[in-house]
């Protein structure tokens, strides 16, 4: 087989065994995951009627992710990434068995299924950034988008069996059994994860501290065209897409008058239907472009909802709930590969944590408006406002244009030579990181005729200053020499401005080389450094 097709088949990824292991792992943790939810929710509507409570348990489970998942994947860019993962699926299992125990007792209450819930879903926002940061080490670059394919099709057949397990078992054994298995479901993929053994990359550089790793994943996020598009059209989707989550539950208890089993059976077509839809993705991709697939999805979604909120037939309900699975994986594989690609591996795991809060941020407001619109209305009407809303969201998304990094190369590029620096004594060198501020400053010599396309450049390599560290960045012509410009900028410190030459790629490289071509002069343009005293 040559080179190409194994490249192309979307089951290379498997080559790895440990990328398969932790496949395998985790598929059957998230059945536990999806039976724990299951269980959560129907149990919820066995404890109280409360509209607004029962969307709270989707609110516990996505806020935490939210709240949490930024200062995760600071930490999970700072340690050891396995070691990370190993203790935080420790924690959760003996959570989960807890919860497991209350649970059988007959003693849990709104209240306190409500905080183990929102217990959990703080391990999980500790696990996401890493699990997603991990996926390049595991395989090479090129099988990238099979291996984040293949993780949502383990992901939704997770989602198509375990729902349908939970329904079964909640009936026949106890409401308790779905929570037990979900506590013994973390032990597969602790297992997983101590097979794996990464190789460890040593930096020259001490690793980053806690909060200014989480400012520094912030300040990447805000001047990075190709992660605000992603996520502004993220928050556009799930704010209304949210509310078929929330409030099935209810649709399934009130309006179709069913039982446990029948929400089980209802999640496992959604589950169901994302498989189809993940199989389906190649083809669906091969034919739309990124915009056109979360547009289309979108306008599907509308459907869902609007024939979920008339039509209360058990048997269309499943149909649209295999609709509504095979969309909500189109969207989600979508995005997240658009966030993935604009993501250097040095920040990978800070900007998917960020790409998450988008995520659960949005689904947990979006649970909270719609519990609140379905007490003050009713479920069918919260429906049909949310699909409303779902098509103001995609027309007001529409310039947000998906898969902007495919073109650009984030490789580090290393062509920064290391600046040099004279000190007089082994005790200032110590002292040197420390050192702050320090500001650079690039001298050009343009020629009039080049003014205009210089400076548009420079705007350009401002703003790409700024995503590296740079918290003061500007260009200045000489009053007296109009062909003579000054570009300076400021890092906080001297260990911050040497992190700014290893964050350098090879995209900012080619910027640079344009700007130089506009040089005049044999000598390239004059660097300078300066140091706080």
């Amino acid at each position: 087989m040559s080179t190409t097709a194994i490249q192309a088949s979307p089951w290379a990824p498997f080559k790895s065994k440990i990328f398969s292991a932790l496949w395998l792992s985790g598929m059957i943790s998230t059945i536990g995951v999806r039976m724990h939810e299951v269980g959560a929710g129907w149990l919820m509507t066995s404890l109280t009627s409360d509209p607004l409570m029962v969307a709270l348990v989707q609110t516990a489970t996505t806020l935490p992710i939210f709240l949490f998942a930024l200062p995760a994947g600071a930490i999970a860019d700072v340690v050891s990434k396995r070691k990370l993962l190993i203790v935080v699926q420790i924690l959760m299992a003996i959570v989960a068995g807890i919860l497991t125990y209350i649970v059988y007792k007959g003693t849990i209450t709104p209240a306190l299924l409500l905080l183990f819930i929102f217990a959990l879903g703080t391990g999980a926002a500790f696990v996401a950034p890493a699990k997603q940061a991990i996926v390049p080490q595991l395989i090479p670059k090129e099988e990238l988008q099979s291996a984040i394919a293949l993780n949502s099709v383990g992901f939704n057949l997770s989602r198509a069996i375990g729902p349908a397990i939970a329904g079964i078992l909640i009936t026949t054994v106890g409401i308790a059994a779905p929570f037990a298995f979900n506590a013994v479901s973390f032990l597969f993929i602790i297992g997983a994860l101590l097979l794996w053994c990464p190789f460890r990359v040593i930096g020259d550089l001490p690793k980053e501290r806690i909060p200014g790793a989480i400012m520094t994943g912030l300040r990447y996020v805000r001047y990075s065209p190709p992660l605000k598009a992603t996520f502004w059209k993220a928050f556009a989707f799930f704010i209304s897409a949210s509310a078929f989550w929330a409030l099935l539950p209810l649709l399934v208890k009130t309006e179709l008058q069913g039982d446990a089993k029948l929400f089980g059976l209802l999640i496992g077509m959604i589950g169901l239907g994302a498989v189809l839809g993940a199989i389906l993705l190649p083809r669906v991709k091969s034919i739309l472009n990124p915009q056109r697939l979360v547009t289309i999805s979108s306008l599907l979604l509308m459907v869902v909802f609007i024939v979920s909120a008339s039509l209360q037939i058990k048997e269309l309900i499943m149909l649209v709930c295999i609709i509504f699975g095979a969309c909500w994986v189109w969207v989600l594989s979508t995005f997240n590969v658009s966030a993935q690609l604009a993501l250097p591996d040095w920040i990978r795991a800070r900007g998917l944590a960020i790409y998450l809060m988008v995520f659960f941020g949005s689904m947990s407001l979006g649970s909270i408006v719609w519990g609140l619109v379905a007490s003050q209305f009713d479920i069918c009407n919260a429906l049909a406002i949310s699909a409303f809303t779902l098509g103001v969201g995609t027309f007001l998304a529409r310039k947000c244009e998906l898969n902007q990094g495919k073109v650009l190369d984030l490789s580090p590029s290393t062509h920064w030579p290391e600046p040099i620096v004279v000190v007089d004594s082994e005790c200032e060198k110590n002292m040197l990181h420390e050192r702050s501020p320090v500001m650079v400053t690039v001298e050009y010599k343009i020629d009039k005729s080049d003014v205009k396309t210089f400076l548009s450049l420079m705007y350009k390599l401002g703003r790409v200053r700024k995503q590296y560290g740079a918290y003061t960045w500007d260009i200045m012509q000489e009053s007296d020499q109009p062909d003579t410009f000054v570009e300076h900028f400021m890092d906080a410190s001297w260990l911050e401005h040497l992190r700014h030459h290893k964050r350098v790629t090879s995209e900012d490289r080619e910027l640079q080389k344009q700007i130089h071509a506009l040089h005049q002069g044999d000598e390239p343009p004059k660097v300078r450094h300066f140091l706080g005293s």
